[in-house]
């Protein structure tokens, strides 16, 4: 028996299997990494297409027109390049510009609303007694509010009657106004007789006048007759004088000469203190104030109330309202001149002047009309 022998010969069977073993694995790796490179390999030849791709499009701009594309010629801009969000964008401006247009309307709508309704509230204040208008000499019109203090009239518009060729005025269904005239030299010969039996009940004389631009004080040339064909026909008489007084010493000179020429006459209607603008032309009185036009006013009709005549003052409505104070007038009657249908001045008057073209007898042409809701020669 060999041990050894046996030993050897074992293990040369045993070294077999092992390097069978070993090459089997070695194949296997080896076949990984053949799959694995050969996947790859598709993967890069998968990336060619794209990359062609690209080069075709940058190709196909090179071979656009050099005149549409030239660098630093093309004609959009950055507003036109920035597409991002464009629809987004359009539609906030869109929804802006609508409420603009929306809030614009509106605007306007309030404002003509607003109009409309202040064109209703001035003839609400016109009928309510709280503002009145005056027509300024320009022929501008403003509205004024109404002094609460002062008297106001309780004529009814109602009342006034035009009965061509007269104006009346009836309350409580009976007559209680009476028609005179006011005439100076330009009405030429004047028939007193026909002024009483055509319903004349007084006639205003005009005693003189001052120069407007001079200054000077002249006496009507028909004065004297005037009066005297007056008083013997029985026609109650007024009289009236036409200031450019520029201050209180210029007024009691008219005052006194008023009174100096009324000496033996008979006059029973007031005697007026006409203090106004001259129509299309300038004055010396243009430019004088409210408070010295109410002192002039007022040293006129204290003369004459001391020597025991009736004072009254005439005027239109805008000088009645805004060229004298009435709230710092002595509490004389007022003559107003008004052509109207019927007057709307506020406060109390006690003479309207109603028409310069009106038409009598006695008198050839026109003549100024008026009525008294006074009768003077009664009282």
């Amino acid at each position: 028996m060999k041990l050894t022998d046996d030993f050897n010969d074992n293990s040369e069977k045993s070294g077999l299997p092992v390097l069978y073993t070993a090459v089997a694995v070695i194949g296997f790796i080896v076949l990984v990494f053949c799959v694995v490179l050969a996947m790859n390999s598709k993967g890069s030849r998968s990336k060619n297409p794209g990359t062609s791709a690209i080069n075709q499009m940058q190709q196909e701009t090179q071979e656009q027109p050099q005149d549409e594309f030239a660098p630093g010629e093309s004609k959009l801009t950055s507003d036109q390049l920035d597409f991002w969000n464009m629809y987004e964008e359009d539609e906030v401006v869109s929804d802006n510009t609508l409420a603009a247009k929306n809030e614009l309307y509106e605007k306007n709508a309030q404002k003509l609303l607003e109009e409309e309704l202040k064109k209703q509230q001035e003839a609400d204040l016109s009928e309510g007694g709280t503002k009145t208008m005056v027509v300024r000499p320009d022929g501008t019109e403003q509205w004024i509010m109404i002094n609460s203090y002062l008297e106001k009239n309780t004529y009814d518009k109602s009342g006034f009657v035009y009965e061509e060729p007269v104006m009346k005025y009836y309350e409580n269904g009976k007559e209680a106004s009476w028609l005179g005239v006011d005439i100076d030299k330009n009405c030429g010969d004047v028939d007193f007789k026909k002024l009483k039996k055509d319903g004349v009940d007084y006639v205003m004389i005009r005693i003189g006048y001052r120069g407007y631009e001079s200054g000077l004080i002249t006496i009507d040339e028909e004065y004297f007759d005037y009066i005297q064909e007056a008083n013997e026909a029985d026609m109650p008489v007024g009289i009236y004088f036409e200031s450019k007084a520029v201050s209180a010493e210029e007024a009691l000179e008219e005052a006194e000469f008023v009174i100096a020429n009324l000496v033996e006459m008979r006059v029973t209607y007031p005697v007026v203190f006409d203090l106004g603008l001259v129509s299309n032309d300038s004055s010396r009185i243009d430019m004088l104030p409210k408070t010295q036009l109410t002192e002039i006013t007022n040293t006129f009709c204290n003369r004459i109330k001391e020597v025991g005549y009736t004072p009254m003052v005439y005027g239109d409505k805008y000088w009645l309202l805004r060229k004298i104070d009435l709230t710092m007038l002595g509490d004389y009657d007022i003559w107003l001149s008004q052509i109207a249908e019927s007057p709307d001045y506020p406060y109390e008057f006690a003479m309207w002047q109603y028409t310069t073209e009106g038409s009598v007898s006695g008198i050839s042409g026109n003549v100024n009309m008026n009525i008294s809701f006074i009768d003077y020669s009664q009282r």
